[in-house]
């Protein structure tokens, strides 16, 4: 606990200083419980997503083999050329947004390859484009995360430190107040009793002459 000066200024200082932690926590506290909560929502929102991706994937290799032509489409045939990607707030954090990306898709010989190869592709797009939609959710819990982390530690910092030390200080201080008020009303008795004695004295000797 860092030295203090036990005067009335610093009393005030203090008072104010927990006055502001106090009125502070409640909102730390809520943007904690907000970003918690946001947090479980995403995670379970990409989860939802991937497993949209696997069963699109299951689906798409009992399409194909169905056809028995597994080879004709390759990965290559369809790139991402652009992602698009908006940006929202939660809880004062600046997050990515999945809006949708642009594909490229490879040259084949139309008369060369099956006639399936562009659902295929189609497939392949929607398959991509979860992967690139759990890919931003990912860096949302990431950011959030991070803010959590800061908001946490806070939040404790109001709690388990300054709270309690300001209290410990202002309590330190009004009582050597206290104590200090206490002994000039002790010393300012004693004082008036040897001035009483004195001037008891005086009037002793004077009446003696």
């Amino acid at each position: 606990m860092a030295k203090i000066k036990l005067t009335k200024n610093e009393q005030k200082v203090q008072k104010d200083a927990l006055k502001m932690y106090q009125r502070y926590l409640p909102t730390l506290t809520l943007k904690k419980q907000q970003l918690q909560t946001e947090i479980r929502t995403i995670e379970a929102k990409a989860k939802e997503v991937r497993a949209k991706r696997i069963a699109l994937e299951k689906e798409f290799d009992e399409w194909i083999s169905v056809f028995g032509e597994a080879d004709a489409f390759k990965p290559g045939m369809v790139t991402v050329s652009n992602i698009k990607k908006g940006f929202g707030n939660i809880a004062g954090v600046t997050i990515p947004i999945y809006e949708g990306a642009d594909f490229n898709r490879g040259d084949y010989d139309l008369y060369e390859t099956p006639l399936w190869i562009d659902l295929a592709a189609d497939r392949m797009e929607k398959a991509l484009s979860l992967d690139l939609e759990a890919g931003v959710l990912d860096e949302q819990v990431r950011l959030l995360s991070k803010e959590l982390r800061t908001t946490t530690q806070r939040v404790n910092l109001f709690e388990k430190v300054k709270i309690p030390e300001t209290k410990a200080n202002i309590k330190k201080i009004s009582v050597y107040l206290g104590d200090e008020q206490v002994a000039a009303v002790v010393r300012s008795k004693i004082s008036k009793k040897k001035l009483q004695a004195n001037a008891n004295a005086t009037n002793k000797e004077e009446a003696a002459e």
